[in-house]
């Protein structure tokens, strides 16, 4: 399950390319476009500009805006940036790997298998769904 937080950053990234010819955006307009909170969307907007999606404007004319094109910006990177692991087990996880406690082999692991063929379909759709898919359903 998606956290808020990568719930929100999703809503402030196609709410930045919907406005993407307004050049910069007011953390204050998708905070009430969206209701979410100012000081947790700050946040949100700083980490998703420090991983190079955001560019940010200081003074007048001041806001955020999308330095990478939407088909450049994967659902995968958001989701692990704000989530980390996809995967539903740590034990199956690519970036996040950790063994479970409770299992005595892997390898032997109905549980595991299962979790990673659930993983490489989940991936699948994540690394070739883009902010442009999302802006194009809306």
């Amino acid at each position: 399950m998606l956290s808020k937080k990568t719930k929100y950053a999703l809503h402030a990234l196609t709410y930045l390319g919907k406005h993407r010819e307004n050049k910069t955006v007011l953390i204050q307009d998708i905070a009430e476009e969206h209701g979410i909170s100012h000081k947790f969307l700050e946040n949100i907007l700083l980490e998703l500009r420090k991983a190079g999606y955001l560019g940010s404007k200081k003074g007048k004319g001041g806001g955020y805006y999308l330095i990478k094109e939407p088909k450049d910006i994967p659902l995968s990177r958001v989701i692990r940036l704000l989530d980390g692991p996809i995967a539903l087990l740590p034990c199956v996880s690519l970036n996040y790997y950790e063994p479970c406690a409770e299992c005595k082999d892997e390898s032997h692991c109905g549980i595991n298998r299962v979790m990673a063929q659930v993983r490489d379909e989940t991936l699948k759709i994540l690394e070739n769904k883009t902010l442009e898919d999302i802006l194009q359903g809306e």
